[in-house]
């Protein structure tokens, strides 16, 4: 899915609630929000840059001397490599280096969470574009004609491509093909209930399709080391990695972050980089990579294509008693993030409802397949559309409204996991649903006479009124927030005052989810300076760690209010020590100092009287521990909760589907910034909605069909609906710094399962398959 400020431009409209959003607990609707500080609606500082076009994207950096880059990737999903010669693409004019697995002078593989990936493909090919050699030239022609000109002989091989087959299949990687298997088992195996219903899910391959593709600039450093600019979402794993297959100390690579063009996952594969930087060492001059889209589509992961089945026991009021379930994730060639995609999937696959009796097998597997891993929800998307389509069909055969039933099984705080984790967050599932339930619904056609209606297939559908039924659906997801499973969630941030201009330096990456905005406000809030800078990133600061799961609005943000905090008791203490009282005593607002009693009132400019202030400080969540060989463990900081209700039209003889409204309702924690956050959640319901209709990234025994945004559908603004946010409930989760929760993912995780609902309620078809096809929505008449 592309950017999010694209994303949000592309949705016709956002209605936010009634009551302003910055509204806390007791607020009236009087309540003014506040300039500054939490609770505002900061805008983002960079917004002026990038609609001037002066934004430093990696694509348009430039150094004196600069080579150009091209990488060979393999045209088979799955060969035998009998031999590369460079010697024509060496000899071609203007080209400089040519590197290939004989070149790498340190570790040939590398991996963010496993170590199983080649920079350059030695003997065997394990996926379609997987890199061969990359070549350095003083034009970028030359570059690609050069790479072109290498002669790769291959022993073509029979391509492992159906996750299901890979376990008998022949070992596609030394690892073996299983990357993990969860068998997760919560109560009694025997428990049955009156009513048994199954279903066969599939999920497709949705690419994260950035605004800008992949590029990056490497410069060779006077003491034998590399710069890597790039738009890197987690710069300091990126800079150990690459030193690692340099040869290098980590403290001879830096990686300087440039403007990060939309990320809604691992936005950088080091594949592109860790080339660039070898040719910069080789060639001893600035190198740089400029992605074409084809390139991109080959070269980062995608989120998992998954099978699911599913098997569901329910009581006659259809209260849950067991779920079963097989979760089978397709990791492609490589494991990257598919243990811990599993994990969630397996974590969730009941979804947020109290099941007393689970029982679920999860598996990831090695394919022949482009390589999968980190995307917005990963996991925890897969599986809500499954157990949604399952509370469909329980609903269906017990004759309950579909949201009736969701709420009699409806999760809440003190609840029980099938992990065997306590909810000791915040839950309000049943208030969510209950939001978008009540929800006035649009308007049928009939209703708005005056109103052209928009049919299925754009302003043009080539449908008639009468073959068009409305339908809707719900759908009600949750993902977990920050790492999992032992993983050491921990960022440092420095807060400095001098002038009256305070500035943060910290390593966390924005990436469109806003941080630096953040930033800025919790400094505001903490010490009353309108004017706040946020350092550019490099791997020279202290590392704040990949920015996925909502980490850097908590463990960035946090650490961010820790150092400030630390400022302004410096900036406090001699003021409380004159007048005899506690810093407590003192309060800090629109840049003013006053005491409790009105005492003591001064400016902060004058309380800092030419001093510089700084401190720093770290934040660090509450440890979580891995799944255990039954899938126990406390393995979730915390969780985030969100319900949707979709509503479509469906032209049943076409097949063509069109949204006409979704209506949210999200379990925020607390409202930061209510623009921002109203952006962020249209951008997931949208990036939700190219899952249900139109993304999959398509493959033919492993060779991906049209790599480019013609052959690969992202919605458009003819396809993005009307989006209300109808409820945003703030109860602070009191563990998480400003009480706050991420938004993005659970949106994305829940609409795909809403709409299929919707189109389920207009057809009567069973929708088992994401995106629906337009045969799935087809309802053929009787006799």
């Amino acid at each position: 899915m592309s950017g999010d400020a694209a994303t949000a431009a592309n949705a016709t409209s956002t209605t936010l609630p009634r009551i302003d959003a910055a509204a806390g607990p007791g607020d009236g609707p009087g309540h003014e929000p506040p300039l500054m500080g939490l609770g505002a609606s900061l805008p983002p500082a960079d917004t002026r840059a990038k609609t001037e076009g002066t934004f430093p994207y990696a694509a348009d950096l430039w150094a004196e001397g600069l080579l150009w880059a091209s990488v060979l990737r393999s045209p088979h999903p799955h060969a035998r490599i009998l031999s590369i010669d460079t010697s024509a693409a060496a000899a071609m004019p203007g080209v400089r280096a040519v590197v290939t697995h004989e070149d790498v002078p340190g570790d040939s593989n590398y991996g963010r969470r496993v170590v199983d990936r080649p920079v350059f493909a030695s003997e065997l090919v394990r996926h379609h574009g997987e890199p061969i050699a990359a070549v350095a030239a003083d034009h970028p022609d030359t570059a690609r004609l050069a790479a072109a000109a290498i002669a790769v002989e291959y022993e073509v091989l029979e391509p492992v491509t159906d996750p299901e087959k890979a376990f008998a299949a022949e070992p596609l990687h030394p690892d073996g093909n299983l990357i993990r298997h969860i068998p997760l088992r919560y109560g009694d195996a025997e428990a049955t209930g009156e009513i048994v219903v199954e279903g066969l899910y599939r999920i497709g391959r949705q690419d994260p399709a950035p605004i800008g593709a992949e590029a990056g600039l490497a410069v060779p450093r006077p003491d034998g080391g590399v710069e890597i600019y790039t738009a890197s979402t987690d710069p300091h794993t990126d800079r150990d990695l690459a030193a690692a297959c340099f040869g290098l100390e980590p403290d001879r690579v830096k990686v300087v972050v440039t403007g990060v063009p939309g990320a809604t996952g691992d936005r950088e594969d080091p594949g592109f980089q860790i080339p660039l930087g070898l040719l910069a060492l080789r060639t001893g001059c600035p190198v740089k990579l400029a992605a074409t889209r084809e390139e991109s589509f080959l070269g980062h992961a995608h989120r998992h294509p998954t099978l699911l089945r599913y098997r569901h026991h329910a009581d006659a009021d259809g209260r849950l008693v067991k779920v079963e379930a097989q979760i089978l994730l397709d990791a492609g060639a490589y494991a990257d993030a598919s243990s811990e995609s599993l994990a969630a999937a397996v974590a969730f696959a009941c979804g947020p409802y109290v099941v007393p009796h689970a029982f679920i097998e999860g598996w990831a597997v090695r394919t022949n397949n482009p390589p999968s891993g980190h995307v917005r929800g990963e996991g925890a998307m897969q599986v809500c559309a499954a157990y949604e389509g399952q509370m469909d069909k329980l609903a269906a055969r017990l004759g309950i409204d579909p949201a009736e039933l969701r709420l009699r099984n409806a999760l809440s705080t003190g609840d029980i996991l099938p992990t065997g984790q306590t909810v000791t967050c915040p839950a309000p599932v049943a208030e969510l649903l209950r939001a978008v339930r009540d929800a006035p619904l649009p308007a049928l056609p009939k209703d708005t006479p005056e109103d052209d209606w928009l049919l299925p297939g754009g302003p043009e559908g080539a449908g008639e009124p009468g073959a068009v039924r409305r339908g809707v659906g719900y759908g009600v997801g949750m993902v977990h927030m920050l790492g999992a499973e032992g993983a050491d969630e921990v960022s440092t941030a420095t807060v400095r005052v001098h002038d009256g201009v305070a500035t943060v330096i910290c390593a966390a990456v924005e990436t469109g989810q806003g941080f630096t905005t953040l930033a800025r406000q919790v400094v505001q809030e903490v010490l009353g300076i309108d004017e706040v800078h946020v350092a550019a990133v490099d791997t020279d600061q202290p590392p704040a760690g990949p920015a996925t799961h909502g980490r850097h609005t908590w463990v960035s943000g946090g650490a961010v209010e820790r150092a400030a905090k630390m400022v302004r008791t410096q900036l406090l203490q001699p003021l409380a020590h004159k007048f005899g009282m506690s810093t407590e005593l003192l309060q800090i607002a629109d840049g003013k100092i006053t005491s409790y009693d009105g005492v003591l009132s001064t400016t902060v400019m004058e309380a800092m009287d030419g001093k510089e202030l700084w401190a720093t400080a770290q934040c660090r969540p509450h440890p979580t521990e891995p799944l255990d060989e039954s899938g126990q463990g406390d393995a979730f900081v915390g969780l985030a909760f969100c319900a949707v209700r979709a509503v479509v039209d469906v032209d049943i003889e076409l097949g063509s589907i069109r949204v006409v409204e979704m209506a949210v309702a999200q379990d925020v924690g607390r409202v930061l910034n209510p623009a921002q956050l109203a952006i962020r959640i249209e951008a997931g319901i949208t990036q939700g909605i190219g899952a249900a209709l139109t993304e999959n990234l398509r493959t033919a025994r492993g060779l991906i069909r049209h790599p480019d945004l013609t052959g690969y559908a992202l919605p458009t603004s003819l396809d993005a609906p009307d989006i209300r946010i109808v409820k945003l409930v703030e109860e602070r989760d009191v563990v998480a710094p400003f009480g706050a929760k991420p938004v993005s993912a659970v949106p994305v995780v829940t609409a795909p399962a809403a709409v299929a609902s919707a189109v389920r309620s207009a057809t009567g078809r069973p929708v088992n398959r994401l995106p629906v096809r337009p045969q799935a929505a087809v309802v053929t008449p009787k006799g």
